[in-house]
């Protein structure tokens, strides 16, 4: 990148600094979400156990900033019997993907490989600038899967490039962009499903491509600033995670980026965020081809975690989705206010929820986690044990548990999610909790009790192998009823009103098991290969398997 370039890049940044002329508090950016980060933080955090920042770790994608500061933290020589010999290399990795916020490293961050003396000068970046008020990375995205489905023929795949930056400014201001173009041709069961849902996992807009295939954008991005000491605000197009689960019962990332502002404030042992969100109503797929403006509808949530004492995490949230098409409700824009007394002030018309969570890191040898969601329920109907429909909840309990049987980097999760039917739905369509025809919580949706086990083993400093198996059982409904399966269905139209259980009307039984083995050739590229098993109960079984390179970006499961 000539001078000339880098000239014109840094002085649009600090231009940003006079829109937004804060006090001069460090500001970062955000890990990617599917990191191999994110499994060395599940390890950092359980054996270090009362790190005050790692913690947090609830609110996902991760500060960078913070991370930086608890890989520092695990140099500390007290750690040094807790960690093995690939944790420590995978920690100075973490560090050279971090380096913005990493003042000085314990060993040398200079490739022996750059090109032309220009590019991956560090063996993490295609391009880095690290000056002292200005950070910037530019990195390629790619991903090529070739995949063999034996309930369909000709070859499956999935085609993705694009590039990934971020950047810091004077430590004010942080930027960070991320954009791909996809091609996809999924497996035979995914396209069922989104065909079924109109929709593409993940994605917002889509085109269908040539044959059972899809091409779409993926462009996702946010700024974030410091508006003083203790309180960040960021605003972009961007997932969210909030739990500590493989899933979440209050917002995942596995579907489409939305359009957010979001408050963070963080202080003593306290952090509180508030985030109003954008999001896309149900559409059909004629509308999909026509060139018009979208309808839109708008969400709010809040989300208050504690850390004392310092090996237990607990966590509150309240969500809320307007039921107006293309219309605020200004009375949920307060971000201190409680969502369900505000939304009783103007006539209680919308979807409203409420939860908690916790989790606990035991001994430094597991932890413990899980989460409860109401969306609605009365005493008196759970007393009398008749099953009626509008008592709707969602439960978790999950355990994590590093070095399992004493086996360096051997990791165990389990995990149980229970959903009642009609959660997350709304009388009105309009207020169901989704986006971009996607479920925002729960991929499974509602009227699921589910099981998850995931094995992770890194034998070696550049291998990774993973078996994950997913089981759950789910009602099935036939054409013209509504038992609560379906979170997109008016819940005016369920089928009765009494007698609504588990798996309401015909319980059916979902297997879904993959086992994954990848090498790391360099920083951050993998060449892969996966092979998946699928069975619906009454159904023939499905295996689909795939070979592939990613690099930079977060690799595509298929796990419902």
């Amino acid at each position: 990148m000539n001078s000339d370039w880098m000239q014109i890049i840094k002085t649009f940044l600090v231009a940003l600094l006079f829109v937004f002329p804060f006090r001069p508090h460090a500001q970062s950016t955000f890990l990617q979400p599917g990191a191999k980060d994110y499994i060395l933080l599940d390890r950092l955090e359980i054996k270090m156990q009362k790190d005050s920042l790692l913690n947090f770790s609830a609110i996902r994608p991760f500060s960078r900033k913070w991370w930086a500061e608890g890989l520092q933290h695990s140099l500390d020589p007290k750690f040094d019997s807790l960690f093995s010999r690939i944790d420590r290399y995978n920690i100075r990795r973490a560090m050279l993907n971090n380096m913005e916020w990493i003042p000085e490293l314990p060993f040398s961050p200079v490739s022996r490989k750059s090109i032309l003396n220009a590019f991956y000068k560090d063996p993490a970046n295609m391009v880095m600038v690290k000056q002292k008020d200005f950070f910037l990375s530019i990195n390629p995205v790619f991903q090529g899967q070739l995949m063999r489905d034996d309930a369909i023929d000709g070859m499956r795949y999935v085609n993705s490039r694009g590039v990934v930056l971020r950047s810091v400014v004077a430590r004010k201001v942080g930027v960070q962009a991320y954009l791909t173009e996809n091609q996809e041709k999924p497996p035979a069961f995914v396209r069922r499903l989104n065909d079924r849902f109109r929709s593409v996992q993940g994605a917002g807009l889509y085109r269908p491509f040539k044959e059972s295939g899809y091409d779409f954008f993926d462009a996702r991005g946010s700024i974030v600033f410091n508006a003083a000491k203790y309180f960040d605000v960021q605003f972009g197009y961007d997932k969210m995670f909030l739990g500590n689960g493989y899933r979440s019962l209050f917002i995942g990332d596995h579907g489409a980026p939305h359009l957010f502002l979001n408050l963070n404030l963080r202080i003593w042992k306290l952090n509180y965020s508030s985030r109003v969100m954008e999001l896309q109503p149900q559409y059909t797929r004629r509308s999909l081809g026509e060139d018009t403006l979208f309808s839109k509808k708008y969400a709010s949530i809040h989300y208050l975690s504690f850390n004392t004492p310092k090996w237990l995490t607990l966590g509150f949230f309240e969500g809320i989705v307007f039921g107006r098409l293309n219309q605020i409700e200004f009375n949920y824009l307060n971000p201190v206010i409680f969502l369900r007394a505000a939304e009783l002030n103007v006539g209680s018309p919308d979807n409203s929820f409420i939860g908690f969570d916790a989790k606990a890191n035991l001994g430094r040898k597991i932890q413990v986690y899980g989460q409860v969601m109401l969306d609605e329920f009365y005493t008196k109907y759970i007393r009398e044990k008749k099953g009626w429909w509008g008592n709707k909840w969602a439960f978790q309990f999950g355990l994590k548990h590093p070095d399992l049987f004493g086996i360096r980097n051997l990791d165990m999760q389990i995990e149980a999610n229970w959903i009642r039917p009609f959660t997350y739905s709304h009388f009105d369509t309009v207020a169901n909790y989704t986006h971009y025809n996607q479920a925002l919580a729960h991929p499974l949706m509602s009227n699921v009790r589910e099981g998850i086990f995931v094995l992770r083993y890194q034998p070696a400093p550049r291998w990774y192998i993973q078996s994950r198996s997913v089981y759950w059982k789910t009602g099935e409904e036939a054409p013209g009823e509504n038992y609560g399966n379906n979170i997109f269905t008016d819940s005016d139209t369920r089928t009765k009103s009494e007698g609504i259980f588990y798996g309401s009307p015909k319980s059916v039984d979902f297997l879904n098991s993959n086992f994954w083995v990848a090498y790391e050739i360099k920083e951050n590229l993998f060449l892969e290969g996966n092979l998946n098993y699928r069975k619906k109960e009454g159904s023939a079984s499905n295996l689909f398997s795939s070979i592939g390179i990613r690099w930079n970006m977060q690799r595509r499961e298929y796990d419902n």
